[in-house]
């Protein structure tokens, strides 16, 4: 009985070894700007409105079978708002929202990543107008040729992290709800 026994116990042995190596180290991304987009929508006055961002830059470290080792790394430009609207965006730029001369750019990078029935969820820290909290983001990713592609959403409160001053605190113009989107084209980074 034994020696049937230690041909199965080998052989398992084998093949879990075999599944633990063909996980691998992730893969190391960067987003294509041309062809990633990162965008919000928010309430003014009762009306939806959707604003892009056209610069940022985001690394991603990802491996399908072993999300515990994945990180989203994206730093924004927060200058580069466009809400197709000249007078919104210079007061979103302005002191009583982003006050992009003091905090030009907001920051986020996961804590964690876990594999979900519709794809992955991650819980990372997004740092914006100076301040700090934790933000959870749902996504997708899906390799194509030459490189893949993560698309997610992220639900937030802009007063969570104290954008909006004066006028602009008051949640009966602008909605305290935030909705952000984002699609990422991402290609295989460059060995150093």
């Amino acid at each position: 009985m034994m020696k049937r026994a230690m041909p199965a116990i080998v052989f398992a042995a084998a093949v879990l070894g075999a599944s633990a190596r063909a996980q691998g180290p992730a893969a190391s991304f960067t987003a294509d700007p041309q062809k990633s987009r990162l965008e919000f929508t928010g309430v003014q006055a009762g009306a939806e409105f959707k604003s892009v961002f056209h610069k940022f830059t985001a690394a991603v470290d990802f491996a399908p079978d072993a999300p515990a080792s994945a990180r989203l790394d994206v730093t924004i430009d927060m200058n580069s708002v466009d809400s197709m609207d000249k007078d919104r965006d210079g007061t979103m730029r302005g002191a009583d929202i982003f006050d992009v001369a003091h905090f030009p750019t907001a920051h986020y990078l996961t804590r964690s990543v876990t594999k979900t029935a519709a794809g992955y969820a991650a819980i990372g820290a997004l740092t914006l107008h100076g301040v700090t909290k934790d933000v959870p983001i749902e996504f997708q990713f899906t390799a194509v040729s030459g490189g893949a592609t993560l698309a997610g959403t992220a639900k937030l409160k802009r007063l969570d992290f104290g954008v909006g001053h004066g006028d602009w605190k008051s949640t009966e113009w602008v909605g305290d709800a935030v909705n952000v989107s984002f699609s990422l084209a991402l290609k295989p980074k460059a060995a150093p």
